[in-house]
């Protein structure tokens, strides 16, 4: 059977302008990573990311340093399909319809980092509603269309692999979640209930024999527990 790793990114930067950017901690998380996954000898036979700034950064950086401790590593491939879903245009869409329950969700929105815990509660809220297409037809990625597009992506890698493969994927929370629901036929909710849980730069493992995918593992965080580093256990 061959083996695909799901590796959420690094820390990124979570209540600044520009999120699409690892943070310090996000880069020390992808070259601990990166460091682990030597010592493991692991041989990866293709690494794939979506095209957004955090997914391409960590896999560089992982790669570097399974390079630097002599693995032999394939060039990084990209494919779109394997980006986060549009968040930001999430929250755009859903907000107005949420503010008559929520009065304080502007401001909470707009304050993130110093509410952290309010702002998933009420993010929580908005991809219920996502799930559920309770949002005007407005160009929004519907959850529909955002399972389609990592499925098709998924394929892909499938239609591209040999036996025996290791290939590791680069991407983000809600990818991964919308795998797991494909994979496993968890419902929407149960699999974004699991994003809560998935580190930054953890591994989730999948077993393929041709199209048949299993789950072997979730959200591996063996990397940062080793090195007895609680700072590297992020969620953000």
């Amino acid at each position: 059977m061959g083996n695909i790793y799901l590796i959420r990114h690094g820390q990124a930067s979570f209540g600044a302008d520009d999120y699409d950017v690892l943070s310090p901690l996000g880069a020390r998380q992808s070259h601990a990573l990166g460091e682990h996954l030597a010592q493991l000898g692991l041989r990866l036979d293709r690494c794939l990311a979506g095209d957004l700034r955090r997914q391409q950064d960590t896999a560089r950086l992982a790669l570097q340093a399974m390079q630097a401790q002599g693995c032999r590593t394939p060039g990084l491939e990209t494919d779109a399909a394997f980006n986060e879903f549009d968040a930001d245009g999430m929250i755009r869409a859903l907000l107005p319809g949420l503010l008559p329950q929520e009065p304080e969700a502007l401001h909470i929105l707009r304050n993130a980092a110093s509410n952290r815990s309010e702002f998933q509660r009420l993010f929580a809220l908005m991809v219920q509603r996502w799930h559920d297409g309770e949002h005007e037809n407005d160009g929004l990625e519907t959850w529909q269309a955002f399972t389609a597009r990592v499925g098709a992506g998924l394929e892909r890698v499938l239609e591209g692999a040999n036996s025996g493969d290791n290939i590791a994927i680069f991407t983000s929370g809600g990818t991964i979640a919308a795998l797991l629901h494909l994979v496993t036929r968890i419902t929407p909710s149960q699999a974004f209930a699991l994003n809560w849980q998935i580190i930054n730069t953890s591994l989730s493992h999948l077993k393929f024999r041709g199209r048949d995918v299993v789950l072997a593992s979730f959200n591996s965080q063996a990397h940062v527990q080793l090195l007895r580093a609680p700072e590297l256990v992020t969620y953000r």
